[in-house]
């Protein structure tokens, strides 16, 4: 509990208390990431008074004053930087400074925005060749192989409501499925309620509807579900024949016999009725469901979604870096790895393009890019207002300086292509679904598009998770780690402290294969994961 007094944030990035009036290296207490940096990032809470000795690229040996208390996570000034220039950080622009800032001086919001920039989208300029590994080389996980092909990490029966209207029947006939009446069945993971606040309202065909279709029916035909009923109320705009119908949800897509059950409260005389019938149709299903069983699949058959949320001055040092050497391995090993949110990949998104394996797929992230541009203007938002708060008290000033930290997690492989929220991903290699910086929604799309296991960095603390796909959290600082660590799974803190970042990465890699394996992830373990499910809402509500 909290006064008006205490501090809600994490006071230091590192488990260690800030140094006073003294003389060190810029080394020993902050990072200097690249050498055209003209800031470097506070290890640990630096005072006024501290004096650094800091030899910088291309310059004689220095020695830096530090003139305002600095946050640990926190910008620096290493050199001046003269009002209107910009502000570097990864060798990058990640704003202007909006006043004359000298060295020492703590370099955030009160003295730096963001203001637009041109950028070169040189497409599929620093593309380079992946080597593959072998088939008979491939590291391997135990999975569930569907007859379609393709293969899960979960074993999930799915109650999926059309509509607002049919969300507590869908969530009832869930709730019934309790782990101890699902004990007969050991190969069955769960039974979880994909609910929503929409489905009516809207025009049919119009931009809502059609990405409510398609997240609904990418989570029926999801490889980590083995069997889905659905259930609507009966007169609502998403009417479930159309939806069966648009995305050939008969026959459980190849995986079971039969077509999956329809309830519709309507017809079934109301809503004790409607959650009964759903309660037999999935004790029904049940057996078949758990006749699948576990077995050894490729690494090449993951599709890994990257996530970051709760980000802060750590996130693109420590844990995003990492999950990007994880992903170029996934990569390397014949999968698939999903970035998103395109709000957050903005200002960084030419080195992305840069990566296009063809000029088309850069292109249409440009084009995505520029409709979120039009989209914040008619909304009356900018997208530098996409940093929350709590980025900001963890030392991350611009959108600019958020997603360039962010696109640590895409690693260095080829842009093999770029999605259509809740698009089917079928590309392997790395890459890009189109969806709004908000992590749920975001991660919504990328489940739906097939994704079977999502990596999620958070540097303040997010508590996320989400079902049918479990969610491994990596923390990107010590201190976060040890104060919430039945919710962090991998402590990418540890890189602080000197440990090579290529060893975090190993574990988290070895960590992802465990639990695609079935090891539960810690936001698994809590049960955390079916209220997260929130599909893309663009608005126009009639």
């Amino acid at each position: 509990m909290t006064t008006c007094t205490q501090r809600t944030t994490h006071e230091q990035s590192a488990s260690v208390q800030p140094i006073g009036s003294d003389i060190v290296s810029l080394h020993e207490v902050a990072v200097h990431l690249h050498p055209e940096d003209n800031v470097a990032i506070a290890r640990l809470d630096l005072v006024v008074g501290l004096t650094l000795e800091a030899t910088l690229p291309g310059e004689d040996a220095r020695r830096i004053v530090v003139s305002q208390p600095i946050p640990g996570g926190h910008k620096v000034a290493l050199k001046a930087i003269v009002r209107g220039a910009a502000v570097r950080r990864y060798g990058q622009i990640i704003g202007f400074a909006t006043e004359d800032i000298e060295p020492g001086v703590h370099v955030h919001q009160h003295n730096l925005d963001a203001q637009d920039f041109s950028r070169d989208y040189a497409y599929g300029a620093d593309v380079r060749p992946v080597q593959i590994v072998p088939e008979s080389e491939r590291r391997t996980f135990l999975g569930y192989r569907r007859p379609n092909g393709q293969v899960g990490t979960r074993n999930i029966v799915a109650v999926i409501s059309s509509v607002n209207c049919s969300a507590h029947v869908a969530r009832e006939i869930g709730r019934r499925f309790t782990p101890e009446r699902l004990a007969a069945f050991p190969n069955v993971d769960g039974v979880i309620s994909v609910t929503h606040p929409y489905g009516c309202s809207v025009r049919i065909g119009g931009a809502d509807y059609d990405i409510l279709q398609r997240t609904l029916a990418g989570m029926a035909l999801h490889p980590n579900v083995g069997a889905y009923i659905l259930v609507g109320l009966g007169c609502e705009v998403n009417q479930i024949p159309a939806m069966v119908e648009n995305y050939d949800l008969c026959g459980f897509n190849g995986m079971l016999p039969g077509d999956a059950p329809q309830i519709v409260i309507q017809e079934l005389g109301g809503t004790r009725k409607a959650i009964a019938a759903g309660i037999e149709a999935v004790e029904a299903l049940l057996p078949q469901v758990n006749a699948a069983e576990r077995t050894p699949a490729p690494v090449s058959e993951l599709v890994i979604a990257l996530q970051c949320g709760g980000s802060d001055g750590w996130s693109g040092i420590t844990s995003n870096p990492a999950i990007g050497l994880v992903a170029d391995e996934i990569v390397r090993q014949g999968g698939t790895v999903v970035l998103s949110e395109t709000t957050e990949v903005y200002g960084a998104e030419h080195l992305l393009t840069r990566r296009a394996i063809r000029p088309k797929v850069g292109q249409k992230l440009v084009e995505q890019i520029r409709w979120w541009e039009e989209h914040a203007r008619q909304m009356g938002m900018e997208i530098d207002n996409n940093p929350t708060p709590g980025n900001k008290v963890g030392g991350l000033t611009t959108i600019y300086e958020k997603s360039l930290g962010a696109i640590a997690k895409a690693g260095s492989t080829p842009l093999m292509d770029v999605y259509d929220y809740a698009e089917r991903v079928t590309a392997r290699g790395f890459t890009f679904m189109d969806g709004p910086g908000n992590d749920w929604t975001a991660v919504t799309g990328q489940v739906a598009g097939g994704s079977t296991l999502v990596i999620f960095s958070t540097g303040r603390g997010s508590v996320f998770g989400f079902t049918p796909a479990p969610v491994i959290k990596v923390a990107s600082n010590s201190a976060l780690y040890e104060r919430m660590k039945d919710d962090m799974d991998l402590n990418a803190g540890r890189v602080q402290g000197g440990e090579a970042l290529a060893a975090v990465a190993n574990d988290l890699l070895e960590l992802t294969i465990a639990v695609a394996s079935g090891q539960p992830s810690k936001s698994e373990a809590q049960g955390i994961g079916e209220a997260e499910f929130s599909p893309w809402h663009l608005g126009g509500v009639l």
